[in-house]
């Protein structure tokens, strides 16, 4: 299968490449820059020029594959509303060129907010977006499938985990790096769960290989890691002290990034694991933290 994947030398997307490939597949990678262009060609990639702003080069990409893996996203957080908004129109424009063929598109969400509170499984539909939150991945996916395009969402763990990982986990390291102490919220009990970017990588591609219109499937490996366990792997290796924040001073300490800081997302992969033969193997994310480059810089 000929395969467009947008966000193909990112941290997830590099792996997803490289998955599809050492499986058979022949891939298409968007490639912004002339950095990307050569490490996508040194994968044994093809090179597509655009970028998630150019609809036009979205266009093409997607006209000339047989299906789609859609993993590219601007992580830019000052910009957030704005960011997802290009997320939704990226999603709308592929999904334009698929639309009256059986080709298949691969749309990313995450399991952060789809039950927050509680374990979230894949065949709960999550609220739509709102001002803090405002991804409308899922919704656009979902206008897809009611036009016959066949639409499967991968929902990503808050940590995706990694040598290379420039997520969550390390902004909570850049943060306790700062303020001199590794925090967490209250007794610290609320929730995250985490998957290794390899094995995210294979659950993208069984996902392209068996997808059927509006199915969920969950990146997670581990279902609920204490935040206060992570807090404190990351004191133990900045050898700083691990301390609880009230509401008010968690607010100072993480800063922006409290509203990820506090989120208690426990979520199940059963659904997933039994309908695609998927079978997390690498590392955990407490383990990983330990043995990988995360302390290093």
């Amino acid at each position: 299968m000929r395969v467009f994947v947008t966000g193909a030398t990112g941290f997830i997307g590099s792996a997803i490449v490289k998955e599809l490939i050492g499986a058979g597949h022949q891939v298409i990678g968007l490639a912004r820059s002339d950095s990307s262009a050569d490490a996508l060609l040194a994968a044994g990639a093809r090179v597509h020029r655009g970028d998630l702003e150019d609809p036009d080069s979205l266009r093409s990409g997607a006209a000339n594959a047989d299906g789609v893996i859609h993993a590219g996203f601007i992580h830019d957080f000052a910009r957030f509303k704005e960011v997802c908004e290009v997320d939704r129109i990226a999603i709308e424009t592929i999904g334009a060129v698929l639309e009256g063929s059986d080709r298949p598109f691969i749309i990313t969400s995450g399991t952060a907010l789809v039950s927050p509170g509680s374990l979230a499984t894949e065949d709960i539909i999550p609220a739509p977006g709102t001002s803090v939150h405002p991804r409308l991945s899922e919704q656009a996916g979902d206008a897809l499938v009611t036009k016959g395009i066949r639409v499967s969402i991968v929902r990503l763990s808050p940590s995706v985990h990694g040598a290379g990982d420039h997520g969550f986990v390390p902004m909570l390291i850049n943060i306790a790096r700062e303020k001199g102490v590794s925090a967490y919220l209250g007794e610290g009990l609320n929730r995250w769960t985490a998957v290794h970017r390899l094995d995210a990588a294979v659950l993208y591609r069984l996902a392209l290989e068996n997808a059927s219109p509006g199915t969920r499937f969950h990146g997670v490996a581990e279902e609920g890691i204490l935040f206060k366990d992570i807090a404190e792997v990351i004191g133990k290796q900045l050898n700083i002290p691990v301390v609880s924040k009230s509401a008010a001073e968690a607010a100072a300490h993480f800063g922006w990034f409290i509203n990820f800081a506090g989120l208690d997302c426990p979520a199940s992969g059963k659904i997933t694991r039994e309908s695609l033969n998927w079978h997390p193997s690498h590392e955990k994310l407490l383990s990983d933290m330990e043995q990988t480059d995360y302390f290093n810089s």
